[in-house]
């Protein structure tokens, strides 16, 4: 990747390191930084008034929006200037003044973000965090340092999640929900401090789900939930249909990695 040949897709207004590599068809909007190492594929658009530092790759076909910051350092006070990065997929939507920062020597060192993703306007992204794909986090969601976010989750505005909760595949929180604890695979979650609500049936149904699929998982989250089982027997209670449902299997392995303990 070079910057040879594409001034007219950078506005000459925006400030562009020497050592950033730019895809040739990259757009940048005026009065926009891209600091040194920093890499973007081809496709995506960098609107203005956008801070963009490194070491931070950016893939295919993202759009960035005005006034975010991507690939600052952390806010960690542990943090003393070593080399951390930032990865982030291809077709992300990154809306008006999102933070999302590199990560610590702490942990991976990298902060990372999958593929389809859509962060409305004033998220943050903590340090370490991973994103998984499809997850919609809306106006204000936040999460601190070193939360997993699996596939399909839906994170509601103003949502806050405590540093090294994992967010289970396809959960979803209410606006303003406090998350404290580790969320299964489904859940619905509400509160502050979070607590379970149902699964998320509507979602779902728009996934295609069979009606007879959703009602296993009723039943699933009734044994987790309703009967007074531990986690363990329940997980037992579980596995009568996991062979045959890999969807009961994916909520299997939500409850079986966590380590902070889940919403209740």
């Amino acid at each position: 990747m070079c910057k040879e040949g594409i001034t007219t897709l950078i506005d000459p207004r925006a400030i562009i390191d020497p050592s950033a590599k730019l895809a040739a068809d990259v757009e940048i909007g005026p009065w926009t930084y891209v600091g040194p190492n920093v890499e973007i594929d081809s496709g995506t658009v960098v609107h203005s008034h956008v801070v963009l530092k490194g070491p931070t790759k950016i893939g295919k076909n993202n759009r960035i929006f005005q006034f975010s910051s991507v690939g600052e350092d952390c806010q960690d006070k542990k943090y003393k200037g070593e080399p951390t990065r930032l990865e982030i997929g291809d077709n992300n939507i990154i809306r008006e003044g999102c933070t999302i920062h590199r990560g610590t020597i702490q942990d991976n060192s990298v902060t990372k973000i999958g593929n389809n993703n859509l962060l409305m306007a004033y998220v943050h992204i903590g340090h370490d965090c991973v994103l998984s794909n499809d997850i919609i986090m809306a106006n204000n969601a936040a999460i601190a340092g070193h939360v997993y976010i699996s596939d399909g989750v839906i994170l509601g505005g103003y949502s806050t999640v405590h540093q090294f909760c994992q967010v289970g595949p396809f959960s979803m929180t209410a606006a303003h929900t406090a998350v404290f604890k580790d969320i299964p695979a489904f859940v619905t979650v509400s509160g502050n401090p979070a607590a379970a609500h149902g699964m998320n049936y509507e979602g779902m149904r728009r996934r295609g789900y069979s009606a007879e699929l959703i009602s296993v998982l009723r039943r699933c989250y009734r044994i987790i939930y309703r009967q007074g089982l531990t986690l363990k027997d329940a997980i037992t209670e579980l596995e009568q249909w996991s062979s045959e449902h890999e969807e009961v299997q994916c909520l299997i392995n939500s409850l079986q990695s966590s380590n902070r303990g889940i919403t209740r």
